[in-house]
């Protein structure tokens, strides 16, 4: 008699992507096609490129509508829970450009 793994074996062997909500236009995507923007413990936000800067992240879109969204509507602010200045957003802007 022929025995094969139960099905939720199965299943739990395959690799799941995890999948984040772009701040600017809520869709979800892949975390790898988002870029992270991230308030470091100093206080510092940063366009986290890698992914795997410490401190409180969102994710956004590699469009720019979608961040000039996000900050026009104070919803990056509201998930870093930090204020997000126009000089800074301005950097934010350039460096997804």
């Amino acid at each position: 008699m022929l025995h094969l793994p139960k099905k939720s074996l199965i299943n739990s062997m395959e690799k799941k992507e995890p999948m984040r909500r772009c701040l600017g236009c809520g869709e979800s995507f892949p975390k790898k096609q988002l870029v992270r923007i991230v308030l470091t413990p100093e206080g510092e936000v940063k366009m986290d490129l890698s992914g795997r800067l410490n401190g409180r992240g969102a994710y956004i879109c590699r469009n720019t509508e979608c961040l000039d969204n996000a900050i026009k509507r104070k919803l990056v602010n509201k998930a870093l829970k930090a204020p997000v200045s126009d000089e800074l957003a301005a950097e934010l802007k350039k460096e997804l450009m």
